[in-house]
């Protein structure tokens, strides 16, 4: 006998997450990323202007620790929220603080290529002037552009 996982969407009994929650547990994890990764830039720049051979000044040195740490900051971003949000808890530490998570549209746990997805989707929700994260207070089952394109639902627990 085949089992077939019920879609999501044929449920009544799941809430989905508001806009307002999901900004604040965005909120919450910026500023926690932020916190973590706010001395790299100024180390790097230190790092570089004592290497011996690099004769940069201060200047240059900063100019390119920024974009050294504007590269390890988008890949310190991604592995924190694709990886949170495919673990077993489903959700990062912000999303866990306001009480919702991320799920598929069958309510299981999200695979980190699915997780991959959502996150490199928010860029396309931010570039069209943030329309595409205001589309969660607005949509049905309150999605924003990045959990459409990753067939993604947060629900609240």
């Amino acid at each position: 006998m085949q089992h077939i996982k019920s879609n999501l969407m044929d449920h009544t009994h799941y809430q989905f997450a508001g806009f307002w929650k999901r900004f604040a547990a965005a909120i919450i994890d910026g500023v926690l990323i932020v916190f973590i990764c706010s001395s790299l830039k100024w180390a790097l720049a230190e790092a570089l202007m004592l290497k011996p051979g690099f004769n940069l000044d201060y200047e240059e040195s900063r100019d390119i620790a920024y974009i050294l740490w504007s590269l390890y900051l988008i890949l310190i971003r991604w592995s924190y929220y694709a990886g949170m949000e495919s673990s077993p808890l489903k959700a990062t530490l912000g999303k866990l603080a306001v009480g919702i998570y991320v799920t598929d549209e069958h309510g299981e746990r999200i695979a980190f290529g699915q997780a991959s997805a959502r996150f490199f989707g928010k860029a396309i929700s931010g570039m069209i002037f943030g329309v595409g994260y205001l589309m969660a207070g607005f949509t049905e089952r309150k999605q924003a552009l990045h959990d459409q394109i990753s067939r993604c639902f947060v629900l609240k627990k």
